[in-house]
């Protein structure tokens, strides 16, 4: 593995880190380059064993390079005016905060595409999992530890998709790794629901960030897609490729994406409809594999951007073939339906960082407390 690092930053908001990047795998099997950003454990650890190290999934960021979370680590945010103006926030300093004050080494992975050439392929659940399973090989590089160290993984949303297809890709990808155990809150795992949910919420833009990155692997989608949208569809897909998730809050906020067809229909209707798009939905969809590790798999029943039925079958799935897996439901009430923020963004701080959250989950497999089965709750 190739990895290159930054000088770390003089700062220390909201710890010292530094920008890096290492080499993954495209879905093919071809390497390609991904940033990130590398903390380094600064204080004795407070758990129990060795040191491990974190690698944190951010949840969505927008899909220009300017959205990679590396690049606000320095200062928390981003701001670039070229194309547009644009602001990206490093929505995952508090995770690698309280990580780094426990005296864990963390790296948050920027995946494919972000801060690197090429689209960011949002929600593939075989990128995403190989950037975070190489930005754990390569912390281990950075840190000159070897694969033995214990390893948990931690993501919310879109990262939360990122981290079950890690924990299931896992024993054939990287089967080196000591991995302990795995966090996806509100996890991503079947694209196809999502979409359908988001269209005409408040970040319903991200549907472009999909569609954008499917197109970029599928190619065959290509002319499927150009036959339903109409141009000024297709001038908002390559609008949206630019774009940071506060972007498309901002300026499309409860988009509807039948204003992008032809016909009127919803984009999300015309890709369950088109034939090409059913294969490529359920190669996406994780679920297909079987994490050989502990995964703590949240979700709140009135979430209202990452449906919560999707990620209790992702649980069911699991179990089903003998995986650990313990499922938490988040029972915040409806709060604004539609606006994304209350419930979807509210379990996240209350599953991470509330009463038995998912820090404790993860120290106590850490701590090789035993678990096994499932629960589901």
């Amino acid at each position: 593995m190739t990895v290159f690092a930054a000088p770390p930053t003089a700062g220390r908001w909201p710890v010292a880190a530094q920008q890096v990047m290492y080499t993954t795998r495209l879905q093919d099997g071809s390497p390609t380059a991904v940033t990130g950003t590398f903390i380094d454990a600064a204080g004795p650890w407070q758990g129990a064993g060795p040191r491990p190290t974190v690698v944190i999934a951010p949840g969505t960021s927008g899909q220009g390079d300017n959205c990679a979370m590396s690049q606000a680590f320095a200062t928390g945010v981003t701001l670039t005016a070229d194309p547009a103006v644009s602001l990206s926030a490093n929505q995952e300093a508090p995770a690698a905060a309280a990580w780094s004050a426990l005296g864990a080494r963390v790296l948050v992975t920027d995946y494919v595409g972000l801060g690197t050439p090429g689209i960011h392929t949002y929600a593939n659940r075989i990128e995403e999992a190989h950037a975070v399973l190489d930005g754990a090989r390569a912390a281990g590089n950075l840190a000159g530890i070897g694969p033995e160290t214990p390893l948990v993984l931690w993501g919310y949303s879109q990262g939360g998709g990122a981290t079950a297809a890690a924990a299931e890709m896992q024993p054939q990808y990287a089967p080196e790794l000591n991995l302990k155990g795995t966090w996806a809150g509100g996890p991503v795992a079947d694209l196809a629901a999502i979409l359908e949910r988001i269209d005409g919420s408040l970040i319903s833009g991200a549907i472009g960030f999909a569609v954008n990155g499917m197109l970029a692997r599928y190619p065959e989608l290509q002319k499927a897609v150009d036959r339903v949208t109409s141009p000024a569809g297709r001038a908002m897909l390559d609008t949206l490729s630019n774009e940071c998730i506060g972007d498309i809050i901002v300026r499309h906020p409860f988009l509807r994406t039948s204003s992008l067809t032809n016909d009127g229909r919803s984009l999300t209707a015309h890709l369950q409809a088109i034939p090409e798009a059913a294969p490529v939905l359920a190669e996406l969809r994780v679920g297909s594999l079987t994490p050989a590790t502990p995964v703590l798999i949240t979700s709140g029943r009135n979430d209202d951007t990452v449906p919560y039925g999707q990620a209790r079958h992702l649980a069911e799935e699991w179990c089903a073939k003998g995986a650990t897996v313990t499922f938490r439901t988040d029972e915040l009430p409806p709060i604004l339906p539609g606006a994304t923020i209350p419930n979807h963004f509210g379990p996240e701080l209350i599953d991470g960082f509330g009463p038995d959250n998912a820090v404790t989950y993860l120290l106590d497999r850490l701590a090789d407390k035993p678990v096994t089965g499932c629960t589901i709750t």
